[in-house]
């Protein structure tokens, strides 16, 4: 009699899910779904995943505006960074933060700037070009893979990059292989429990959003720090 009811419901389910359009990727890790205005159509942990912002949007990242809207000067000084450290900026875009974490670390450590999209590396390397900053290391990744040595990264940080992952288990995993036992990776996300904060929603996450993926890679949750107007830093730890 359990049996037969388990066969029920399980049709049932099967016949809620296709009426809502939702199938299984073909990772079982997500869902397809349709897809909102401002997502791709793909559910991870419960969440859409957003579409990237292409590298026509680079201004956006380097306007005049950018430091006073998000304090952004708040937020490499509580990474403790120092001299020598091995650091990666994942989704460095134009280079924004590679910059800053390239003068904390020296001449003597090394900034991985990762990006997927190849305008956007090109940007990256006139930049190492243009500044001198030798430890500025481009790199281009691909959907689910980092190109990084494993176990070399004292720390890594994803500044509004994350909820753009169009493979987020896979490229995190990727990540924390890359990672020092005991080193740092550190999310920086727009707050999706404020409605004051001018960012659409599916570029926004929720410090219970970025504990539960993080926590998926057996990440170690240290500490969240909430003094940036628009996001939070979110800190894990490597076993």
């Amino acid at each position: 009699m359990h049996h037969f009811f388990r066969i029920v419901l399980t049709n049932i389910l099967l016949v809620v899910v296709g009426a809502l359009g939702i199938c299984h990727a073909q990772n079982s890790k997500y869902l397809v779904i349709p897809k909102s205005s401002d997502g791709i159509g793909k559910l991870y942990m419960g969440r859409e995943i957003s579409q990237v912002m292409g590298w026509q949007g680079a201004f956006w990242l380097e306007r005049k505006e950018r430091q006073k809207e998000e304090r952004t000067d708040l937020l490499l000084p509580l990474l403790n960074i120092v001299p020598g450290m091995v650091v990666a900026d994942i989704g460095a875009g134009t280079g924004y933060f590679s910059k800053g974490l390239a003068q904390l670390v020296s001449s003597s450590g090394t900034v991985y700037a990762v990006d997927i999209q190849a305008e956007m590396v090109k940007m990256l390397t006139e930049l190492v070009q243009q500044s001198g900053l030798k430890q500025i290391k481009p790199l281009q990744s691909s959907l689910t893979s980092l190109p990084l040595p494993r176990a070399s990264l004292d720390l890594a940080i994803m500044v509004d990059v994350y909820h753009e992952l169009e493979y987020p288990d896979e490229v995190l995993g990727s990540l924390v292989e890359s990672v020092k036992p005991g080193g740092r990776v550190v999310f920086v996300e727009y707050r999706a429990e404020d409605s004051q904060v001018p960012i659409k929603k599916l570029h926004k996450m929720s410090i219970a959003q970025i504990r539960l993926e993080a926590q998926q890679q057996g990440l170690i949750w240290e500490r969240t720090e909430n003094n940036l107007p628009w996001q939070h830093v979110v800190i894990f730890r490597k076993r």
